[in-house]
């Protein structure tokens, strides 16, 4: 799944106990944040036992099915030798199973997740070992991702745990625990529709309100005359299809900008926890795309100062077909450094983007326009038709100020005007 994916919520079974399944088919369907992904059968077999639910959220490495596959001797055998072999080869391997499903069975809790909550089988197991039930658990601050409660969590709630009892048995009316604040009722005139949040749309919802809570967000805006990379562009697109057969858009042209300003401005590619600056050594680009169900998804392109405008185009074209098509994998999303939105797609002139956490700075590309400019030249100033845009940079003034931002977003545009019209590609 990725080296930076720990954990995935189980959003379906496509298959159930007792199906026969091939190999390479698809028997279940995962999420990781904001992608989902089918997870298909590594043999051929039968569905013997399925040891989480739906909404379960599982830990990486951890076993979360059983498929009986047939044994190396299940071929007919003529001497009594070769049958004697079968068996013992087949024994070991039916106890090795059945050995697998009693310790994933030992493993299930009656614990289940609450709402939004989820419980990880780690912390399932913890609350069981320890006689915690579901109301208890519940009330566990979490410091996890979402909220959710981690192993350390756990391990600090239970080192406090013999005093609070203690204090709950002196005085009982003092240690009641909150009741769990209910959502409010949806009122709607008649003839309105009552429409539910997608999965995908609860989380995005649930991001920006963390975003806009976390991070002092300030914006500086600057406008880039672009006209040399539209005349270069429209001149080159064509034979660019023939060679490459790929489709040379702006969007590789500006993130091949905003990663060598990153270069300039190590301290824009940064991330922050807690109280700690984590100076990011690569230049992984997130790439903000609109899908067709109106959600937005965020791809990442690792190493993205590395690559040339061929690369660049190459990687920007995948990864905005795979998310229109849904066929990103998880570590697609995993990893950005930095984040870059284009909305001028939707004819936007400019905007003000929240900032992708845990990085500290987005910019928003708007819409490029022909517009009356002033002209200098040697012989005076003229006004002529130019083609300009705006850039919007976002940024977390925790730890960017308005000198370091507006630098950042200044060595871009500089970038961009001063693009070679002879380029070759």
């Amino acid at each position: 799944m990725g080296e930076s994916v720990a954990e995935a919520t189980i959003t379906s079974w496509l298959k159930e106990v007792g199906d026969t399944i091939e190999q390479d088919e698809a028997v279940l369907e995962i999420a990781t944040d904001k992608v989902d992904s089918e997870v298909p059968s590594e043999v051929d077999g039968v569905l013997v036992e399925v040891l989480f639910n739906v909404d379960d959220v599982v830990q990486v490495g951890q076993t979360i099915a059983v498929i009986e596959t047939e044994g190396e001797g299940n071929t007919a055998a003529t001497e009594p030798k070769a049958e004697e072999v079968v068996e013992e080869k087949t024994a070991p391997a039916v106890a090795e199973v059945e050995k697998t499903v009693t310790k994933a069975q030992e493993t299930a809790a009656p614990i289940s997740s609450n709402g939004e909550r989820f419980y990880s089988p780690l912390v399932k197991n913890m609350a069981k070992a320890e006689g915690i039930d579901q109301a208890e658990l519940d009330a566990i601050t979490g410091t996890g991702k979402d909220g959710r409660v981690t192993k350390a969590d756990m391990q600090a709630y239970l080192k406090n745990r013999g005093s609070q009892l203690a204090q709950e048995a002196a005085a009982p009316a003092k240690t009641a625990k909150p009741e769990a604040k209910k959502p409010a009722p949806v009122v709607a005139a008649q003839g309105d529709e009552i429409i539910e949040m997608t999965r995908m749309g609860k989380l995005i919802a649930h991001h920006m309100v963390d975003s806009v809570q976390t991070s002092a967000h300030v914006q500086s805006f600057i406008e880039a005359d672009v006209t040399n990379i539209w005349n270069w562009r429209k001149k080159v697109k064509g034979e660019f299809m023939k060679r490459e057969g790929e489709n040379l858009t702006f969007t590789p042209i500006f993130m091949e900008a905003v990663a060598k300003a990153l270069r300039d401005f190590p301290m824009m590619n940064i991330s922050l926890q807690g109280d700690t600056i984590v100076k990011k050594k690569n230049v992984n680009l997130g790439m903000a795309a609109a899908l067709p169900d109106g959600n937005l998804i965020v791809p990442v392109i690792k190493n993205a100062d590395q690559l040339n405008l061929v690369g660049m185009t190459k990687a920007v074209n995948d990864l905005a077909g795979r998310a229109r098509d849904n066929k990103l994998k998880p570590d697609d999303i995993q990893g950005g450094t930095y984040t870059v939105t284009n909305v001028g797609t939707f004819g936007s002139i400019m905007g003000t983007p929240i900032i992708n956490q845990p990085q500290v700075g987005i910019l928003a590309l708007g819409a490029i326009r022909k517009v009356p400019a002033v002209i200098e030249t040697p012989d005076g100033d003229f006004i002529g038709i130019r083609y300009k845009m705006f850039l919007s940079h976002s940024y977390d003034h925790r730890v960017v100020n308005g000198a370091l931002g507006g630098q950042f977003v200044k060595a871009v545009k500089d970038y961009l005007e001063a693009w070679d019209s002879n380029r070759e590609i």
